[in-house]
């Protein structure tokens, strides 16, 4: 064993524990191009892209998170966040990319797109025209002039009507997007073109917020110009009722009260019977294919068989039409409120006075009288 000579040492150790340490220590310094190139992103974005002057647009902002730099070219992965003024009482919000250069020893952005495997928003499909009217607000891109005045029409017929089937309080407006495509529809929503075939629109937006999320009715224009005039108005209220009914629905609340109830919305005060507005599900009573009971959540899932898609959504109004017909609409509102917040036993309770045994027989029964031979 070789001595070991103390001053020596003692000497060393302060030394090796700096480098330890400075090892251990803060981060280097961030490149310094990037706060160059981050400053050029927030000058860029302090106001909206002239080409959308014509939507009104408050709290326009890109809140950058990452920076990947490349020689002369960078790009940025932000957020942005805006809101529609007088529509929104919640900010949008959007994953993108800010494509820069530098040139002249500057940075300057040369581009903006949707980050990758986030969904689009309705500009980057093409020039957006505007339709704003009293109740709603219609955008659309690379359609038609005729669908875009044709959605803004009935979008002022159906907000009314679902403040008359809801009389809670809620924006008592909505934001419309009308892409030129079916395949354009699904980029807006992220999700497969098959999800939405045959649909005349779809609604986004999370459930149970305190304050209303940033809802938008989305329409399928192909899904659209299949429809007649009826069709189209009780697709528009449908779609409207749920962007009304937003803050009392809730992960307790079962599909079949939240489709059942935006359909019974849309057909309320018409004169559409049940026979016209349940075909599938005629045909399966009178086949002697009664159901055992009210659609589960399952069934309303898109991109299975149409027809039991078409039977789940018919039983679900057909339920809520009997229980507005015996215990009165606003029962069946309070029932949409309470299920939101207890368990559905407990709501059916509080509310129609039975359980879910008891409702499920009288729907049955109803279906039976309703549907049954003539």
């Amino acid at each position: 064993m070789f001595p070991v000579h103390r001053p020596l040492l003692l000497r060393v150790l302060p030394l090796l524990l700096g480098v330890l340490l400075s090892g251990c220590a803060a981060p280097a310094p961030r490149d310094a191009a990037e706060g160059d190139i981050r400053e050029a992103v927030a000058a860029w974005s302090r106001t909206p892209p002239a080409q959308l002057a014509r939507i009104p647009l408050e709290g326009w902002a890109y809140e950058v998170s990452a920076v990947r730099r490349d020689g002369e070219r960078a790009t940025a992965r932000a957020e942005l966040r805006y809101r529609l003024t007088g529509y929104d009482r919640a900010p949008a919000g959007s994953a993108r990319e800010v494509l820069l250069s530098r040139e002249g020893g500057a940075w300057r952005v040369t581009g903006d797109r949707a980050a990758p495997g986030a969904p689009p928003q309705l500009w980057d499909q093409g020039p957006v025209e505007v339709v704003a009217g009293a109740h709603a607000l219609v955008l659309g891109a690379g359609g038609s002039p005729q669908t875009l005045s044709e959605v803004a029409a009935e979008a002022e017929r159906a907000v009314p009507a679902a403040s008359a089937a809801w009389p809670k309080p809620w924006a008592g407006r909505v934001v419309v997007l009308v892409p030129g495509s079916l395949e354009r529809m699904a980029q807006l929503l992220g999700r497969p073109a098959a999800e939405y075939r045959g649909m005349g629109a779809v609604t986004t937006g999370r459930v149970g917020a305190a304050a209303a999320p940033a809802d938008r009715v989305v329409v399928n224009p192909e899904g659209w110009a299949e429809l007649g005039a009826a069709g189209r108005g009780v697709v528009l209220t449908h779609e409207v009722t749920h962007v009304a009914t937003r803050a009392a629905t809730t992960a307790r609340t079962p599909l079949w009260l939240s489709e059942g109830f935006a359909d019974w919305a849309a057909y309320r005060g018409g004169s559409t019977t049940a026979r016209q507005g349940a075909p599938a599900l005629g045909r399966a009573v009178r086949a002697g294919e009664l159901p055992a009971a009210l659609p589960a959540d399952g069934a309303f899932a898109f991109g299975g068989d149409p027809q039991a898609l078409a039977r789940a959504y018919e039983g679900a109004w057909l339920a809520c039409r009997l229980i507005a017909a015996k215990w009165g609409d606003t029962t069946l509102v309070r029932l949409y409120e309470r299920a939101g917040r207890e368990p559905l036993a407990t709501a059916l309770e509080e509310t129609v006075g039975g359980d879910l045994p008891g409702l499920t027989l009288a729907w049955q029964a109803s279906l039976r009288q309703e549907l049954g031979a003539p």
